[in-house]
Parts: structure tokens; C-alpha cells; sequence
């Protein structure tokens, strides 16, 4: 029988090219949104490891000022709330939507499990059109530890009354793939452009070239 699969949320089910013309009015570049979310990242996982806790917002405008400083450019505030007010109106993937009806369609449980907070990614789902698709949304910030951290793929096993084992993260990060497996969960790679698993993550269950690649092949194989 099928099981539970949680999605990770930016990059995975959402397409961040979509803040592009963002960047490039702000910096002249369009690259430099690789350059911020990178940065956003690398000063999450700081907080995450040093367990100095702060939301993915906040160190979301925290990765903007330092990607201003290393470009040499001031926005004003109104450029950076535009930029970060943005990510709540992401578009998914194009192929998100017929992947998540085919995952429904065979009985599979789907949720979302995200580093933003709960409103943000209510927000970002409900825009998106795919907050119909699943069952709940978590959000790291609950246990205010992010991902890769074991807390958050682990609270959600627990709020599902699920073992962890018997739940299938599914994202298109080599990290979450990553944290996931260290707190016990099954996992799932879907392979975004320019998302690769690094040599040092646990193999996945399924690698998938999107969501309807991933839905036959989870259709496929049941919850085994």
C-alpha cells in the first residue's frame, strides 16, 4: 500500500528562475539569485549547527545584505522587499502539479516540509495552485531547528504518528536528502536542474527527473 511522501518545498515543488527578473533589475544579473540562495543556505545551516536559531526569513534578508556587500551594490528597501516578498509568489515546476494528481490518484499521502514558516509556505503553496494537493504543510520553524537538522523530518513522522522509516522525503537538495536518511526516513532525489547528489549522501530510494518520473516509479514500487 502507499505511504506518506513529504516534499520539500523551494526548488523542489517551486521554481526560484522566477525571481530572476528580480535580480537582474536590482544587481544586473540574473545569477546573482544562485549567489543569494546559496548564501541563504550557507548561513542556515550556520544557525543550524551552532543552534543560534534564526527563520528562514530573517536570514533570508540577512543573505541579501551580504550578496549587496560582495556586489558592491546598496538596494533600497523597497527593492529588498520586492525580492523577498517574491518568494511567496513562486510558480511551481511545470511538471508539479500532473505528478502530485498522479501520487493522489494511487493513494499516496502527501505533505510539505519546508524551512520557511508555516505562513509563508501556506502563502507559497496557496499561490502556487498546489496547497489543494496535500494533506498538511510543516514547517521547520516549528521546532525552530532547520533542515538538515533530524528535528523536523522527525516531527513530522511524529505528527503523521508515523516511524520515520515509514516516511519518504522527497527533494530536489542533496542536503535534505541527506539530513533525511540521518533521521531515519526513506528518500526520494528529483533532479532539478543543476541539483546533483554529492558522493557522500545515502542512495536514494528513487532518483526521479521530475514529479510524474517520481510518481512512476513510486507507483511502481507501492511503499516497499
Amino acid at each position: 500500500m502507499p505511504g506518506t511522501i513529504a516534499f520539500d518545498v523551494n526548488e523542489t515543488l517551486l521554481d526560484l528562475s522566477a525571481l530572476d527578473p528580480h535580480f537582474t533589475s536590482a544587481f544586473g544579473a540574473p545569477a546573482v539569485r544562485k549567489e543569494w540562495f546559496a548564501e541563504l543556505l550557507k548561513q542556515a545551516f550556520v544557525t543550524t549547527v551552532t543552534r543560534n536559531y534564526s527563520d528562514f526569513g530573517t536570514i533570508g534578508r540577512s543573505a541579501l545584505g551580504l550578496i549587496e556587500a560582495r556586489n558592491q551594490t546598496a538596494l533600497s528597501d523597497e527593492q529588498r522587499t520586492t525580492i523577498l516578498q517574491a518568494m511567496q509568489q513562486l510558480p511551481a515546476h511545470p511538471d508539479v502539479i500532473a505528478g502530485l494528481e498522479s501520487l493522489r490518484a494511487a493513494g499516496w499521502h502527501l505533505v510539505a516540509l519546508t524551512n520557511s514558516t508555516l505562513q509563508v509556505a501556506e502563502a507559497q503553496l496557496q499561490n502556487a495552485g498546489l496547497l489543494p494537493y496535500l494533506d498538511r504543510v510543516f514547517s521547520a520553524d516549528t521546532v525552530r531547528r532547520l533542515k538538515p537538522a533530524p528535528e523536523p523530518y522527525q516531527m513530522v513522522a511524529r505528527e503523521l504518528s508515523l516511524a520515520t522509516s515509514d516516511l519518504i522525503l522527497a527533494a530536489a537538495h542533496s542536503w535534505d536528502i541527506a539530513g533525511a536518511a540521518s533521521a531515519g526516513c526513506r528518500t526520494a532525489f528529483i533532479s532539478r536542474s543543476g541539483q546533483l547528489l554529492d558522493s557522500l549522501t545515502p542512495r536514494p530510494l528513487v532518483i526521479a527527473e521530475d514529479l510524474p518520473d517520481l510518481a512512476k516509479q513510486m507507483n511502481a514500487a507501492g511503499s516497499h
